[in-house]
């Protein structure tokens, strides 16, 4: 067995999709009603090295394949040129708030800051969605503004933790550096279909079997290299913050 979570891994998944004949969609495809199964909604949170997500993107475009990019308004990943060429290569730009977190839970400055920057991001595309970042160590999760506001008087139709029905779409996360959820603390979904996969290549055999026509498939870029030092590092850095995230979840 390859080591997984290399982009030559990726590659083999999004080659595994189009075999199988499953049609690669974005977040806001979905939410409007223009997905035809069977299809994956491919979604990257770009939480660190929008480089790399770039030239995820580009392999993806040279697939033939669209997901949804979500990025994080802080300094080193809110990059404008990135986002454009990766806005101009046909994915879709979401973003990614984490406005809950950076005003300590008060959550009538965090719609304040939440318009602004959604204003700023839109000044370099055109933003239809938006996806909460999780921090773990925090005591509220950045959708908890959404109990009491309403993400659609912005102009925007949709949130993944709150507009897909996990029900009927089979929900696969690489939070943790891993695809059992085992180190997941706010990335986390109800009514989730169960299904035991262990590595990509679980994924893979799991597309090919064709056993599931609804899928949303969340990948990190910052996860999947095929440099052997930032695979080496990104791997004891994760290994890190999951001894973490255990303690966090054993304790709350």
């Amino acid at each position: 067995m390859t080591r997984d979570f290399t982009l030559s891994k990726y590659e083999a998944l999004c080659k595994a999709l189009i075999s199988s004949g499953n049609r690669s969609i974005t977040v806001q495809d979905y939410i409007q009603g223009q997905a035809v199964e069977p299809f994956v909604i491919l979604r990257h949170d770009v939480d660190r090295r929008p480089e790399m997500a770039l030239e995820m993107a580009g392999m993806e475009k040279d697939m033939g394949i669209r997901a949804t990019y979500y990025f994080r308004m802080v300094p080193g990943v809110f990059e404008p040129g990135i986002i454009k060429m990766i806005r101009d290569m046909g994915h879709e730009i979401g973003y990614h708030y984490e406005v809950l977190d950076k005003v300590k839970g008060d959550k009538e400055n965090a719609i304040v800051l939440f318009e602004k920057e959604l204003k700023m991001f839109r000044e370099v595309a055109d933003v239809k969605t938006a996806c909460m970042h999780g921090n773990p160590i925090a005591s509220w999760s950045n959708r908890d503004m959404w109990q009491e506001y309403d993400f659609k008087d912005f102009d925007i139709i949709g949130e993944p933790y709150l507009s897909i029905d996990y029900k009927t779409v089979l929900y696969l996360t690489d939070t943790g550096r891993n695809w059992e959820n085992k180190f997941s603390v706010k990335d986390i979904v109800t009514d989730n279909i169960k299904e035991r996969i262990k590595s990509t290549d679980d994924i893979i055999k799991l597309i090919k079997s064709r056993k599931y026509q609804q899928m949303c498939i969340l990948a990190h870029p910052n996860r999947w290299t095929d440099n052997a030092v930032l695979w080496t590092i990104e791997l004891f850095w994760q290994n890190i913050k999951n001894i973490g995230k255990a303690i966090i979840k054993a304790t709350s």
